[in-house]
């Protein structure tokens, strides 16, 4: 019997394909599964990655909430021409504690993985107010109304104990000091030396729209400044055994 009468035998037999299909699946599918039983973890871990600070959990949720992943990706690929505008490539241990990820395939607008710090807090006010003020071809709407929504934060201990249910090592007594944390983060005349101790000396503490209160739009200030800073890659070295 012939390649193309053993071929006519399998797809003229309609069981017979099913099960020949279902074995060829559950093969494939084995060879992935079973190996992630046998490592610790898959992801690499890197100096310099954090949990988020209440203030950029919330501008994240902010973020979430006005569609930004719609047109924005946080993926940068491993390619020379993403390399060259956006910096390295993005880390799997960046995204380890974003619930969901932001990788996303749109780019209507730039990716966002390497945002922080390149533009000024005031850049990114005016950019929120009125985008084509700063860049004349954007099709981004407005978001000016941001500055004028004051958040209290009452809620953001909740959020983030959710987030530690799910593997984000937010602590106890980061859970407690979360509204202290949010307000002091944007107020740089506050007492904010325990934010420091709990997140690190990195973080960024400044009046982020310059308007009094903590509004909408220092929370997502704060979020995008973070984006990308956290590992330093003048000194990352990728674990080549992985």
């Amino acid at each position: 019997m012939g390649i193309l009468d053993k071929h006519k035998v399998i797809e003229t037999n309609a069981t017979l394909l099913l099960v020949l299909s279902f074995l060829v699946v559950t093969i494939g599918g084995l060879v992935q599964i079973v190996p992630l039983f046998y490592l610790e973890n898959t992801i690499e871990e890197v100096d310099g990655m954090r949990p988020y600070t209440p203030l950029e959990l919330a501008g994240r949720d902010v973020y979430l909430r006005e569609g930004c992943y719609v047109c924005h990706s946080q993926m940068i690929r491993p390619m020379r021409d993403e390399v060259e505008r956006y910096g390295h490539y993005s880390l799997a241990a960046e995204s380890m504690y974003d619930h969901p990820f932001q990788w996303g395939s749109k780019r209507t607008g730039p990716d966002l993985a390497r945002v922080g710090g390149r533009y000024s807090d005031d850049w990114h006010v005016d950019h929120l107010r009125d985008p084509q003020s700063v860049v004349p071809e954007s099709v981004m709407p407005k978001y000016g109304f941001l500055e004028a929504t004051l958040l209290e934060g009452e809620h953001i201990g909740d959020v983030m104990a959710t987030n530690a249910f799910v593997g984000v090592p937010y602590t106890s007594e980061m859970i407690e000091a979360a509204r202290a944390d949010f307000r002091a983060q944007a107020d740089p005349d506050s007492d904010f030396d325990g934010l420091l101790e709990r997140y690190g000396e990195s973080v960024n503490v400044r009046n982020f729209d310059g308007q009094p209160g903590v509004s909408e739009a220092d929370a997502l200030i704060a979020y995008l400044q973070v984006l990308g800073t956290m590992v330093d890659f003048s000194t990352f070295t990728p674990d080549a055994s992985r």
